[in-house]
This record gives structure tokens, C-alpha cells and sequence, in this order.
């Protein structure tokens, strides 16, 4: 139970306008086959905001448009953590690629937050060590609510000792005095949830004090749920028993309504709740339970028409959408869009060069070794069997022409098909419009004979659906094979991650 205060704690996330933060570095023994993403901790789509390779001596750099001034997470090597960046910045990153995100060295702009953010994370590492959290969570009320009282005092003086010592932005300070309301907040309704069956009172219900504490920890509700992930989080624990009713009550004959949709019209008799927590909560609950690979063609329309009435923010609404792009693909039986292609000769390719025969979409990067170690044996056969039917566009995704060039002519030799390169690789016009990230690499898109989206994205081709769709446009039919020989890749897009929803690239 002392780890449970750790993991709320260390919970951080975000703050304001958007600018280009500019950012570059070395890794010591860094990995040419490792990327580095950064993805803003307090948004609702989670997707990366850039994707940055490494050189071979570990060098990289990039820049991306900060949606906000606030945390950020930086992937690296299937590892987190946490950055506080403002717009506009030029910050230097340096690190072991051992050790590297858990520790880092910044200079430039960001150097005083991130000073503070790392002492902070330090002490609370430490302090949360020391905490018998499960005596106080099974002892008294009174005498819980009291140890919550010292923790936040705590915590609050180390933070006002930190901030002089560091002297970090504004915004930064007030996130993380609210960051420690939103720690405390949890933990007292973790103890109101679970004091009855711990203590064998199942009659238990909090008292006057405890409820007091938390309004009063719950005065800046618009900042935390624009800020702070898991503040939204505590909201949805605190109304998941009176939703559940809700449920119950208006389900009766509704076999194909998904939790989204009860969600919403539950948040239309939720008064006291501002459209900001609406936007917000209800956000949540569709990146959680119903955008995912396999959400039906039925669904994600109902989703799509849920996020254009009842999402009243813009830049939630797009973020969503966004995600839903990534997770499940263009809608199918939409014009495939056109993108900015170029072959290896220089000339300029368009997708529409195929219609009049389905074709398949394979974007790649030589960057992820599943791809050539996997992925391109099980292609040989697929082309093979289907070519004579259907086209094969290999759509390579590298941070520049000459790495497609390489790559291309020795991971793809002797399979029929145009190679063809995404000006600007991960950043590229095809990686945007099509809803590509290093998550979902290797990918494959079914576009049919007119030039429409034939099927969702798909990371694995021996994906039955898959199959079955390649046998329907070209009239063959795939010989089957067990499911369990095919090569899996195992990836789930929409696991949140600890600053707020962000997918590792897929090795």
C-alpha cells in the first residue's frame, strides 16, 4: 500500500497556447533503431506530437507545436517520462541510453522547471517510501483524515522550499500545488470507497470532516480538469455509482447503445458540471471503451456523431478524431485521400495511379526490425498470391530519401510493387492524413478498384478480417492457416500511460 501513494503522486500532467518548442541533443550509446516521441500528458487523444530519430552517435533533434505550456511525456526505448515545456522554447536534452528517459540532463529554457520537477518527483519518491499508507487507509476516520492533513502540509513545503531554491515558472507552481490537491483528493475517496469492506462496516458512509476536506481541496475544479489527468479520473469515481443507476434505468431494450452514448446523455442531467468537465469526462470515456481496433463500422459512425453534437471544445474534438483515425482507420467507403508521394527516381507518384484495381497501402520505416524480421517474409506470400489481382504500394515512412532508397532496395528486393516515400517520413503528408505513428508500424490499408477505404488499418496480416476482405475484392480465395502460426504484433494503441494516454512504438 505504500507504492499506492507513490503511483498518485508521481501522476503529473499539464497547462496554455500553442508554439513551436525546438528541441535537440545527444543520447550516449543511444540506438539508431530507438525513437524519441514527446506527447502532451494533459490531452485527450495521447497520440505522439512528433516522432525523432536517433543518429549513430546519438545525436537528434526536431521541433514540434506545444499544445499547451504544461507536461509532456518523452518516450524513448519503450521507457518514460516526464518534461515541463513552455511554447516557443529551445531546450538541449543529454542522457545515457541506458538510463535514458529515467534520467536526463536539460539546459536552455526549460532547465529551472524541469530542475524543480526533478527535485520534486525526488522527494515524493522518497516521501511516499515513508508513508504507512496502509495503517492510515485501515485505521479510524479521524485519525485518516488527519495523517492526509500532515501529507498535504508536506508536500506543500517541500514544493515552496523546491520553488526557492529552483525558481520555476508560475504556471508550473500552481500545477503542482493543484497536483497535490488532486493526490490527496483520490486518496480520500479511495478511503471512502474502501474503509467499510476493510474495516467490516459495510454501513460506513464519511463523515462531515472528510466530505468538508474534500470541497475544500475541490475549489479549482476548471483548472485541475483541464490540467490534471487523474482529476478527471476522481471525478468519474466519485459519479461511477450514481452512472451505474443511471445505466440500469435507461437501458431496458437498448441491446446496441454503447457506454458513450448512455455516458453523454447521463452527463446531460449533470447540472452542477461545467461543459469544460463534460468535454473532458466524456472524452475519456470514449478513448477508454469504445475507440479500439475492432470497434464496429457501426460504432465508430455513432462515435464520430457523438464527438460533433456533445463535444462543445475544438481542440478536444479534433484530438479525438485524430485518434480515432489512428486506432481505427479512415472511415471505409471514403475517397482514399491523395498525399504527396515520390519514387526513387524523383517523380512524383498519386495514389489514384491504381484505380481501376483494389490495392493494398504497406507503410514501413527501417527503423523498426519486426518489420524485416516478420512482417516481410508473411508479404512475400501475400503479394505473391494476390498480385495478379491487386496492386501492392509500399509506402516507406524514414527520415529521409536516402534511407528510403537503402531500405526499400534491400528490405523490399524482388517483391512486386511501387516503392514510394512520404516526403518528411513519420511528419510526412501520407503519415498525417492516413492516421500513421510509430505505434502503428508495420500498417496496412485495403483501398477497393474505385479508389475508396476498403478496410480498417491493420498491424498484422494474418489477421483473418484482413484476408477475408483481400478474397472479396479480387474474387480469390487465400488458402487458411491457423491463426495461431501467424506472426502477432502485440499492441494496444489505447492503454492509457501514466501522463495521460501514449503509445510506445510497436517493436
Amino acid at each position: 500500500m505504500k507504492k499506492y501513494l507513490l503511483l498518485f503522486i508521481i501522476a503529473v500532467f499539464v497547462m496554455s497556447c500553442s508554439k513551436k518548442v525546438e528541441v535537440k541533443g545527444k543520447i550516449t550509446g543511444g540506438s539508431p533503431l530507438e525513437r524519441i516521441e514527446f506527447v502532451e500528458a494533459s490531452g485527450v487523444g495521447t497520440l505522439p506530437l512528433i516522432n525523432i530519430g536517433v543518429d549513430k552517435d546519438g545525436n537528434f533533434s526536431g521541433s514540434f507545436d506545444a499544445p499547451k505550456d504544461g507536461m509532456y511525456v518523452i518516450n524513448y526505448a519503450n521507457k518514460q517520462n516526464l518534461i515541463y515545456l513552455e511554447k516557443g522554447q529551445k531546450i538541449n536534452i543529454s542522457g545515457n541510453g541506458a538510463t535514458f528517459p529515467n534520467e536526463y540532463l536539460i539546459t536552455g529554457d526549460a532547465k529551472n522547471n524541469n530542475d524543480f520537477l526533478t527535485a520534486s518527483q525526488k522527494f515524493l519518491g522518497d516521501y511516499g517510501n515513508k508513508i504507512n499508507l496502509g495503517q492510515l487507509m485501515a485505521g479510524d476516520e479521524a485519525a485518516f483524515v488527519k495523517g492526509m492533513h500532515k501529507v498535504e502540509a508536506d508536500i506543500n513545503k517541500s514544493v515552496e522550499d523546491l520553488a526557492k531554491k529552483h525558481n520555476p515558472s508560475k504556471s508550473l507552481l500552481e500545477w503542482k500545488k493543484n497536483d497535490t490537491k488532486v493526490t490527496i483528493l483520490n486518496l480520500l475517496a479511495n478511503y471512502e470507497m474502501s474503509h467499510g469492506p476493510m474495516a467490516g462496516n459495510p454501513a460506513y458512509k464519511a463523515s462531515k470532516a472528510l466530505t468538508d476536506y474534500q470541497a475544500q481541496l475541490d475549489s479549482d475544479k476548471e483548472s485541475m480538469v483541464k490540467t490534471i489527468p487523474l482529476y478527471r479520473q476522481y471525478l468519474l469515481v466519485k459519479m461511477t455509482p450514481d452512472f451505474q443507476k443511471y445505466a440500469e434505468a435507461n437501458s431496458k431494450g437498448k441491446t446496441d447503445i454503447t457506454t458513450s452514448e448512455m455516458f453523454a446523455k447521463y452527463l446531460g442531467t449533470k447540472k452542477d458540471l461545467s461543459q469544460t468537465a463534460k468535454d473532458y469526462l466524456l472524452a475519456f470515456v470514449m478513448a477508454q471503451a469504445d475507440i479500439h481496433p475492432k470497434t464496429s463500422a457501426q460504432n465508430i459512425d455513432k462515435i464520430k456523431k457523438l464527438i460533433d453534437t456533445d463535444i462543445k471544445d475544438a481542440t478536444i474534438k479534433s484530438d479525438l478524431l485524430k485518434m480515432q483515425v489512428a486506432i481505427t482507420g479512415l472511415k471505409i467507403g471514403e475517397a482514399a485521400p491523395e498525399a504527396s508521394l515520390v519514387k526513387q527516381d524523383g517523380k512524383a507518384y498519386k495514389l489514384s495511379e491504381n484505380k481501376g484495381k483494389p490495392y493494398m497501402l504497406f507503410f514501413y520505416a527501417s527503423w523498426n526490425p519486426y518489420i524485416g524480421e516478420a512482417t516481410v517474409p508473411v508479404l512475400k506470400e501475400v503479394v505473391n498470391f494476390y498480385k495478379s489481382k491487386m496492386n501492392f504500394v509500399f509506402v516507406n515512412v524514414d527520415d529521409t530519401k536516402d534511407q528510403f532508397t537503402k531500405t526499400s532496395n534491400s528490405l523490399l528486393k524482388g517483391i512486386q510493387g511501387v516503392n514510394v516515400y512520404g516526403e518528411g517520413g513519420m511528419e510526412s503528408d501520407i503519415a498525417k492524413k492516413y492516421g500513421v505513428y510509430g505505434f502503428k508500424l508495420p500498417c496496412f490499408v485495403i483501398i477497393d478498384k474505385d479508389g475508396k477505404i476498403a478496410s480498417r488499418s491493420f498491424v498484422n496480416l494474418g489477421e483473418q478480417e484482413l484476408v477475408t476482405i483481400l478474397d472479396k475484392l479480387t474474387g480469390l480465395s487465400a488458402p487458411k492457416v491457423d491463426p495461431a502460426m501467424q506472426p502477432q504484433l502485440q499492441i494496444d494503441p489505447t492503454a492509457p500511460q501514466p501522463a495521460g494516454p501514449q503509445p510506445a512504438q510497436a517493436k
